[in-house]
């Protein structure tokens, strides 16, 4: 932990926000999200990228609610996450990550014609869900493999390395570690999740919540319930 992450525990508006990516992180299975450090900073840094427009943040709806759709609890689009979508990659995405992104919602709609023969936006909704399983899985497949080459790549440098050989260059260790860019799905369910679980719907409807200060309860049965939201 840095000296700059210490002060950020400090101030206690921040507090909320990193909680809210650690959690969003663990349900996507502990990868950071794209533009993670901005939100966890309140959007500090010196970017100000293209607004979307009022269609583009229905369509950001439309892809948000079939990841989470309305069941028992109002879904994502009641919790108008695609606005908060838009305003994170606008505020917070670095300038290649914007463009995966807005290509991203270019080539999820030619996806759609593709397979449906229909836009995303006129597809049906069982059209939809289809469509973003298969990216989903797509996605999944395409990290697995990701973490395979680091590793074959990683064992290959520190075989090198114990055979006493000439070290290679820097830039070959900085290559093996450093992580390659998301597919533009997966930075569409970081926010749409994290968008929705931290909305009033996601907070007071899918999850339990309760105000703090309260008592303290470290450790207690799972009875099958929705969880506990965090502390707003």
């Amino acid at each position: 932990m840095t000296d700059n992450d210490i002060g950020l525990l400090e101030t206690p508006e921040l507090i909320t926000r990193r909680e809210a990516v650690l959690r969003v992180t663990a349900l996507l299975g502990g990868i950071a999200l794209t533009g993670g450090t901005a939100l966890i900073t309140g959007c500090r840094q010196e970017k100000v990228g293209e607004p979307f427009t009022q269609d583009e943040i229905a369509y950001l709806d439309e892809i948000a609610d079939t990841i989470l759709p309305t069941t028992s609890t109002p879904g994502a689009k009641a919790a108008k996450t695609g606005a908060f979508m838009a305003l994170m990659v606008k505020d917070t995405y670095e300038p290649k990550d914007d463009q995966i992104f807005r290509e991203g919602m270019r080539k999820l709609d030619d996806a759609s014609k593709d397979k449906n023969g229909v836009g995303f936006m006129k597809a049906t909704p069982q059209q939809r869900l289809a469509l973003l399983q298969d990216l989903d899985r797509e996605q999944f497949n395409m990290s697995e493999q990701r973490k395979a080459d680091a590793k074959r790549k990683s064992d290959e440098f520190l075989s090198e390395r114990q055979q006493s050989q000439p070290a290679p260059a820097a830039t070959t260790a900085t290559k093996i570690t450093e992580q390659p860019p998301k597919g533009y799905f997966r930075m569409m369910k970081e926010l749409a999740l994290l968008g929705y679980f931290t909305s009033e719907i996601g907070m007071t409807q899918a999850q339990r919540y309760v105000e703090s200060p309260g008592r303290y309860d470290p450790c207690i049965p799972y009875d099958g319930k929705p969880a506990w939201a965090g502390h707003a």
